[in-house]
């Protein structure tokens, strides 16, 4: 896996975690593009679970986005934290579209190791700012 180890702390030399999510949304709509192909059963609910993925796959770099442009660290990681928690929704869509048939493991194997990675990633960025915030505030 790309990453360096530099002074105790592990740098990333690979695509920016903003890219990552975009290409993660990217293939997630095409995964709906094909479920849409295969129409022709449970439509209502296959439907349903596929704007509910696609809304949470492509919210996680949308809200990062957002984060880039955040008028503070709090904002910052307040968008931050919404993208874990989208990424998180996202896995679960994932393992239910899988579990309930409506799409083969094979399928979304890759979107859930990916879902799974860019959680990790999140979940570090967001950790990482709420103790640089902790340890720059004076009042703590």
């Amino acid at each position: 896996m790309g990453g360096v180890v530099e002074k105790g702390r592990r740098r990333y030399d690979g695509p920016s975690v903003a890219d990552r999510t975009f290409r993660f949304a990217v293939r997630c709509v095409r995964l709906i593009r094909h479920l849409e192909e295969q129409r022709g059963r449970a439509v209502s609910v296959t439907s349903s679970l596929e704007r509910q993925l696609l809304r949470s796959a492509t919210s996680i770099g949308a809200n990062l986005e957002e984060a880039q442009a955040a008028e503070s660290r709090r904002d910052f990681l307040h968008k931050t934290s919404i993208a874990q928690k989208e990424a998180r929704e996202t896995t679960y869509w994932l393992r239910l579209l899988r579990a309930t048939e409506i799409i083969d493991n094979e399928r979304t194997e890759d979107l859930a190791d990916e879902s799974h990675r860019l959680l990790r990633i999140i979940s570090s960025i967001a950790a990482n700012t709420a103790r640089n915030s902790k340890q720059s505030d004076p009042r703590n």
